[in-house]
């Protein structure tokens, strides 16, 4: 036998060896906890596909890394604003909706909004609040408020918690509570008001231990911060881990009084992504009523799906943070995009308060 045709020979010989297709993969971009495992197992068993997760902890995040030229996912869950963004930047595919049948699950008040006028790009996946979350013990110890934004950003108030505080390491989330605490609205976008809320970041800076929005779950946990301004689902979380650790105290949500941010996270597909057929049966299979109130029942998000209500544990329906009664609703706002202009602005304004000791 000659080299070559010994050659021709293991080559086909590998060729008859390996598979004929790589196991069918779907790449997901979502934000930390933000799916249950068992649903995860769950479609992934249905589809005969593995699920690579990746995650992101901040809208920003998210849209920069896009910016930055990042590819090859197939859903994202951004937040309505980064929606409205990502169409504008032509970088989502629009959705077949003949391969969802489940979008009438969906609760009609959110869907054909503004931000994306009859749902070409976007399917609602789950909501939030970002409120204030809180050790319960402590906070009654030292007497402090909890439905106030004025407890995160207060001299009076921080300098009984110096040192165990966070806040969102984003800037659209903490200039918004800073607005609303101010009177405002949290999409008001006068440049004199920017600067009150800027100022008052920054007086109330030097107590804060950090700016978190990844790892503050389980320093709540754990008792290491006993306030924060995060999000509902998260905080939600951190009871659950507390309870589950036998915590002497307990992780609560508290509603401000002066309103707060709602975010509605919505499923997307990325232009240009690899597995277009699978992304759609995700989706679809997400708004199932079971698979989206395990959402609700193991990491504490809002729901959209109406479908969904019959599987929500009794208790968690019942939380103002995570299904806010009318009287809460009407104090709650969505984010809007923001123009380059006022990006630009909104991003030297955060440069400079991280940047001040």
């Amino acid at each position: 036998m000659n080299a070559r045709m010994f050659t021709l020979l293991v080559a086909a010989s590998f060729a008859l060896a390996a598979p004929v297709h790589a196991k069918d993969e779907l790449h997901l971009y979502n934000w930390n906890n933000y799916i249950a495992p068992e649903t995860i197992k769950r479609f992934e068993d249905t589809c005969h596909c593995t699920v690579i997760q990746t995650y992101y902890s901040d809208n920003d995040e998210l849209l920069a890394k896009l910016a930055a030229g990042a590819k090859g996912y197939d859903v994202m869950v951004p937040t309505s604003n980064a929606v409205q963004t990502l169409i504008r930047g032509g970088q989502l595919m629009p959705i077949d909706k003949t391969a969802i049948p489940n979008l009438k699950n969906i609760d009609p008040a959110y869907l054909d909004t503004a931000f994306d006028p009859g749902n070409r790009y976007s399917v609602p996946y789950a909501m939030s609040t970002t409120i204030i979350g809180y050790n319960d013990v402590k906070m009654k110890e030292l007497g402090l408020p909890t439905d106030t934004w004025a407890v995160i950003f207060d001299p009076k108030y921080l300098e009984k918690v110096k040192g165990r505080v966070t806040v969102l390491d984003s800037a659209n989330e903490l200039f918004a509570a800073a607005l609303k605490y101010l009177g405002y609205s949290a999409n008001d976008v006068d440049p004199r008001h920017w600067d009150e809320a800027a100022a008052v970041i920054r007086k109330a800076k030097p107590y804060w231990a950090a700016f978190n929005a990844s790892s503050y779950i389980k320093e709540l946990t754990v008792g290491n911060i006993w306030l924060v301004h995060g999000y509902s689902n998260d905080i939600f979380q951190a009871n659950e881990d507390a309870e589950a650790a036998h915590r002497p105290f307990h992780i609560l949500q508290g509603m401000p009084k002066e309103g707060a941010v709602l975010a509605v996270d919505n499923m997307v597909i990325q232009k240009g992504a690899p597995r277009p057929d699978l992304a759609l049966k995700f989706i679809n299979f997400m708004l199932v009523g079971s698979n989206s109130a395990d959402l609700t029942n193991l990491i504490g998000s809002g729901n959209p799906n109406l479908d969904a209500m019959k599987y929500i544990k009794p208790e968690i329906l019942k939380l103002p943070a995570v299904f806010p009664p009318k009287a809460i609703q009407a104090k709650l706002e969505q984010l809007h995009d923001l123009t380059v202009a006022q990006r630009r602005l909104r991003n030297k304004l955060w440069t400079e308060i991280k940047a001040a000791r």
